[in-house]
């Protein structure tokens, strides 16, 4: 029996270790959405909000910008809470 438990504490180790590199990897692709977000609101493009279509303002744009970015964080900050106890589950098995 200890053999699945040694491979059931790799398999958590190993979940802890891809929730880390996918929590680096979204963390720098909100950094660049957030500076993408920066220079578009202040250089105000009007190609964009043709791209966007009609009826479409500024406004409007900063405002479903902000608040998706906002709920990307949100999420960022769960997923952290979930591989960080996946962390420590994985090293209270080892210790086991």
């Amino acid at each position: 029996m200890a053999v699945n438990n040694d491979t059931f504490e790799i398999k958590i180790r190993t979940a802890a270790i891809a929730g880390w590199w996918t929590l680096l990897i979204a963390s720098g692709f909100l950094v660049v959405q957030w500076f993408a977000y920066l220079f578009l609101m202040s250089s105000q493009p009007d190609w964009l909000l043709l791209f966007l279509g009609p009826g479409i303002s500024w406004d409007t744009y900063g405002h479903v910008c902000f608040w998706l970015i906002a709920i990307f964080k949100f999420s960022l900050g769960l997923l952290a809470l979930l591989v960080l106890w996946l962390t420590l589950w994985a090293r209270r098995l080892r210790k086991r």
